[in-house]
C-alpha cells in the first residue's frame, strides 16, 4: 500500500514544501507586477534556459495542484511571447497534469475500480469508450478546476494517450486567449494597471469554446446511441 501510495505523497510532500517556504505567495498578480523587470531581464538573459526553467516550474505547480496556474500563463505570455508563451504553458501543464493522473490512477485507481459497484462500474466504462470527446469537452470549457479534472480520469481507467492528446488539444485555446493576455501586460502593470482576467468569461470568448465542447461531445453521444439501438 505503501509502495502504490508513494507517487501521491511525493506531490503531496512538494506541496506542503512550497507552502511552507511561501513560494506560493508568489503566484499574484501584485508579485507578478513587483517582480515584473527582474522576470523581464532573467528571460532576455537566458533565451534557451528560461523556457526550459519556466516550463518545469509550471508542470510542478501542475502537479502539485498548487493554485495559480492563470498567473503563471500571464506570466508565460509576459515573458516569451505569445507562440512561444503558449507552447510552454500548453507543454508543461500537459506534463504536471499527466503526473498527477499517473499518480493517482497508481494509487487508486485499480482500488475504486475493484471496489466499485454496478452503476458505477457502467458510467467507468461509458466514460472509457468517449473519453477523448469528454476529456476534450472538460478542458474547452474554462469553468470546470483544473485540478479535479487532471484526477477523475485516473479512476476510470483512461489510457495515458488519449488523456494526454485530449489534455493538450482543450487547454490550447483558453491557454492561448490567457497568453494573449499576458503578451500585452507589460504595459499594463507600467501604467499601474491590471489586466482584464475575466476576458475568457465574455461571450465572444467563451461562446466558440461552448462551440467547440459541444462538437467534441458529438462523437461520445452519437456512439451511446448506436450502442443502445444495438442493445434494443
Amino acid at each position: 500500500m505503501l509502495r502504490r501510495l508513494l507517487p501521491l505523497l511525493v506531490l503531496a510532500a512538494l506541496a506542503a514544501a512550497i507552502f511552507a517556504t511561501g513560494l506560493h505567495r508568489y503566484l499574484s498578480l501584485e508579485a507578478l507586477g513587483d517582480h515584473y523587470m527582474a522576470l523581464r531581464q532573467w528571460a532576455d538573459a537566458r533565451p534557451l534556459s528560461a523556457p526550459l526553467v519556466f516550463g518545469l516550474a509550471y508542470a510542478l505547480a501542475v502537479a502539485v495542484s498548487i493554485p495559480g496556474a492563470t498567473i503563471l500563463t500571464l506570466a508565460a505570455g509576459l515573458l516569451f511571447g505569445l507562440v512561444m508563451g503558449t507552447v510552454i504553458v500548453v507543454v508543461a501543464a500537459t506534463v504536471g497534469a499527466s503526473a498527477l493522473f499517473l499518480a493517482a490512477k497508481t494509487s487508486f485507481g485499480d482500488l475504486l475500480k475493484r471496489k466499485a459497484g454496478g452503476r458505477v462500474a457502467r458510467f467507468s466504462e461509458g466514460f472509457r469508450d468517449g473519453a477523448f470527446s469528454y476529456l476534450l469537452v472538460l478542458r474547452l470549457v474554462p469553468l470546470f478546476p483544473f485540478w479535479l479534472v487532471n484526477l477523475v480520469p485516473a479512476f476510470f481507467d483512461v489510457p495515458l494517450r488519449i488523456y494526454v492528446f485530449a489534455t493538450a488539444l482543450g487547454i490550447l485555446p483558453a491557454s492561448a486567449v490567457y497568453v494573449s493576455v499576458g503578451n500585452g501586460l507589460g504595459t499594463v502593470l507600467q501604467a499601474g494597471g491590471e489586466p482584464d482576467l475575466g476576458l475568457i468569461l465574455r461571450p465572444e470568448i467563451l461562446g466558440p469554446l461552448l462551440g467547440l465542447a459541444v462538437l467534441a461531445l458529438i462523437p461520445a453521444l452519437y456512439k451511446r446511441r448506436m450502442r443502445r439501438r444495438e442493445e434494443a
